[in-house]
């Protein structure tokens, strides 16, 4: 399953597309859904791109939006602190 609650924190898995033409999550891989963005791989824009994004669509503040593991990968665990919405494929 690429994402899991932890109380009221959704934890997702996901495997990052940097440079794509759009940002959006896509398909499921494995146990981790392809999220492409923009943002080139390149001093930490990507990360800041990832957490921004993530936070308009749960509707939560930057600062609630944490990457746990793979700063500097493509695979990444991300703690999103009670999000208000949910991104699509999410159910509670």
């Amino acid at each position: 399953m690429w994402y899991s609650f932890n109380g009221d924190d959704l934890i997702l898995h996901l495997r990052i597309q940097p440079k794509a033409s759009s940002n959006d999550l896509a398909e499921i891989m494995g146990d981790a859904r392809k999220l492409r963005i923009t943002a080139p791989p390149v001093d930490g824009k990507a990360n800041k791109h990832i957490i921004t994004l993530l936070a308009k669509m749960c509707k939560v503040a930057k600062g609630d939006v944490v990457i746990e593991s793979g700063e500097l990968g493509r695979t990444k665990r991300i703690r999103i602190k009670a999000p208000k919405k949910l991104p699509e494929g999410v159910q509670r």
